[in-house]
Parts: structure tokens; C-alpha cells; sequence
């Protein structure tokens, strides 16, 4: 993560900051505020903090993650050169703004469930800080499912094209991956979920289904007495408005590629305080 700080900072200053250099004294010191022209939930501020302690800023005070903010609240106080604040702003602000977007998302649909389901991210989030992203999703009190390909198997739809059927690349699965890694399995009809579950799939995705489809699913393992074989996540068209309608059914996890793909970044400005 010190790398791709390292590099984000680099990509914005290019050869330097050639307004700052030209109207600003090269020895000039300043005090600054972060203040929050939005409401959410806070994530970020120790990148951000780093960020600016590494051109030598001082963090005079800040805000902790996870810190429910409102409209005019400082989220951090600076002191040190101007230039270098300058020079790290754009750069912070991005990060905070959109870690405490996902966050904040994470958050509303963490509170929507009411404890009765595990909210999840996917790897659907933005390359090179994509695990800024998930984060951010812990943060705001949601599962990060897997940060990267390495974490667990998650056999979806293009592996079982290649192999056959999803039972097939399950069988697969547990023949040659280590017995230290959970399977789960993509499925989008009753039959194959009925078929993973019963081979002990460790955890069971039903993807794109609608609410009617997955009480089907859930009726047909409990009737055959194998629900606790698995876990059964359900994601794909997932929102705030349906989202009751699934909870209500007792899955055990919703995961909602949204939260990191389509969240709004909350706003945030820096001022320069003299």
C-alpha cells in the first residue's frame, strides 16, 4: 500500500506542482483544516493522515474512522508548508472522499439489515486501490469477502463454462484445491444449488435470483434436511428497495458489488487557514 501512496502521489505532481512553485515563497508555513461539506460515515483519515506526514505536515488533530460526520466538522487540522500541502490535497481528498462513500454505503445497508444478514463488497472495486476499498467497507461495518483471488475458491460462471457443469468443477474443486481454502459456488438454478449443496459446497451463491426463486431454494434444502450443509449468499440486483424482501427469506449473506462500483464519493474541501 506504501507503493501505490508512493505512486499516486508522483502521478499527480508529475515534475512539480508549477503553480504552487510560482506564486507560492518556497519557505512558507501555513495552518489548514479538511472540513466536511457532506454527511457519512468517515474512512481513510490514516491514509490521509500518511499521505501528508510523508511530505512532512503535521497532523495537528483529526477525526478517527468511523466517525459519523455532518456538514462543517473539521476531519483534520494541518501545519507545514504550503507547498506540500498544496501538493498532497487533491491526492487525500480523493481517497477520504471516496473510502468514506463506500463506507457510508456499506453503512446504510449494514443498518437496513438490522443484524438479521451479513452485508458484503465483491471485487468489484477500482484497480490498484481496490483494497482501500475494502477497507472502507469494513469501516462501514460490512463484509469484505475476499480481498483478492487467493483468499478462498469462488468458482463463477466462466470457470463452469470451461469445465461443464457446476457440479462438476466442485467435484473438481475439492479434489485438488487445499483442504485450508472454502469452496463457494456461483449456481442460478434450483437443481445445481440443491446438487452443491449436497457435495458440500462450503458456501452457495444464488446469483441473479429473484426473491420467489430463492424461497424455492431455501424450501428445497430444508425439506431434504441439508440447509446446514452451506451457506447460502444471494447477489445480483440487490438494492435498498428489495433488499427486505430477501432478508425476510433468512439467507445468510447479500452481496452487493454496488457498494464499491457505484457509490457517491462524499465531499470534502481543504482550506488554507494562514
Amino acid at each position: 500500500m506504501k507503493r501505490i501512496l508512493e505512486y499516486i502521489i508522483e502521478e499527480d505532481e508529475g515534475f512539480g506542482d508549477v503553480t504552487s512553485n510560482s506564486v507560492i515563497d518556497a519557505d512558507k508555513v501555513v495552518n489548514a483544516e479538511i472540513v466536511s461539506k457532506d454527511e457519512g460515515i468517515l474512512a481513510g483519515i490514516n491514509i490521509s493522515k500518511e499521505l501528508f506526514e510523508s511530505r512532512g505536515v503535521e497532523v495537528l488533530k483529526n477525526m478517527e474512522d468511523a466517525s459519523r460526520v455532518k456538514k462543517g466538522d473539521v476531519l483534520m487540522s494541518l501545519r507545514g508548508n504550503a507547498r506540500d500541502i498544496l501538493l498532497i490535497e487533491r491526492s487525500a481528498l480523493n481517497i477520504l472522499m471516496r473510502m468514506s462513500g463506500v463506507a457510508s454505503a456499506a453503512n446504510h445497508y449494514v443498518n437496513l439489515v438490522e443484524g438479521k444478514v451479513i452485508i458484503a463488497g465483491t471485487r468489484k472495486t477500482q484497480p490498484a486501490i481496490g483494497k482501500f476499498d475494502k477497507m472502507a467497507l469494513e469501516i462501514g461495518g460490512a463484509d469484505t469477502h475476499r480481498f483478492c483471488l487467493d483468499d478462498m475458491l469462488l468458482i463463477k460462471d466462466n470457470h463452469i463454462a470451461v469445465v461443464g457443469t457446476p457440479l462438476d468443477a466442485l467435484i473438481k474443486a475439492k479434489k485438488n484445491a487445499s483442504f485450508s481454502k472454502k469452496i463457494e459456488i456461483e449456481v442460478e438454478s434450483l437443481n445445481d444449488a440443491v446438487d452443491c449443496v449436497r457435495n458440500g459446497a462450503d458456501i452457495v451463491m444464488l446469483d441473479n435470483m429473484d426473491p420467489s426463486q430463492v424461497s424455492s431454494v431455501l424450501d428445497k434444502l430444508a425439506d431434504e434436511k441439508i440447509r446446514e450443509n452451506s451457506l447460502i449468499e444471494v447477489s445480483g440486483g440487490i438494492n435498498e428497495d428489495n433488499i427486505g424482501d430477501y432478508v425476510d427469506l433468512g439467507v445468510d449473506i447479500i452481496s452487493i458489488g454496488a457498494l464499491t462500483h457505484s457509490s457517491r464519493s462524499l465531499d470534502f474541501s481543504l482550506r488554507i487557514m494562514g
